[in-house]
C-alpha cells in the first residue's frame, strides 16, 4: 500500500498537468518516487517502527511524485526534446522550460541508515 495518496499530491501541487492526472497514473507515480527514497534512505517506512509516516518523509514523497507526474505526463518528452542535460536531475524541453527534480536528501537525511556492520561510510557527491 503508497505511503501517499493521489490526492496528497493534487492538493499539493499547483500545476494543472498533476491536478488533472488520473489517479491510476499518479499511482505509477507514487511507487516511482517511493522506490526513490526507499533507496536514498536505505529501508522503508514499516508501520512497527513508523507507526505514523513523518511529515519530512512525507513532504519528500509528495514533491518527488509531482515531478514524476510532471515528467511522465509531458507529450514533449516522446515527441523529442533539447538534448541539453544537467546531471541526472533535469532535462530542457522543446519550449525552453526546464523541470528539475526536486532537493529532497535534507527532508530525508534524519532517516538515512546504514546498513549493520557494514563499517561503511555512505555520502553521496554531486558536481556543481
Amino acid at each position: 500500500m503508497p505511503l501517499i495518496t493521489a490526492q496528497q499530491v493534487k492538493d499539493y501541487s499547483v500545476f494543472e498537468a498533476v491536478k488533472g492526472r488520473p489517479d491510476a497514473l499518479l499511482g505509477y507515480d507514487i511507487l516511482q518516487a517511493e522506490t526513490e527514497v526507499f533507496q536514498e534512505v536505505g529501508h522503508k517506512f514499516d508501520s512497527v517502527e513508523y507507526p505514523t509516516l513523518p511529515q519530512e518523509v512525507e513532504l519528500a514523497l509528495v514533491k518527488l511524485t509531482e515531478y514524476y507526474a510532471l515528467v511522465n505526463s509531458d507529450e514533449s518528452i516522446a515527441k523529442g526534446y533539447k538534448s541539453e542535460k544537467i546531471g541526472d536531475y533535469s532535462y530542457t524541453l522543446g519550449d525552453g522550460t526546464v523541470v528539475q527534480k526536486p532537493a529532497i536528501s535534507s527532508l530525508l537525511s534524519a532517516y538515512i541508515k546504514s546498513s549493520p556492520g557494514s563499517g561503511k561510510v555512505n555520502f553521496r557527491m554531486r558536481s556543481i
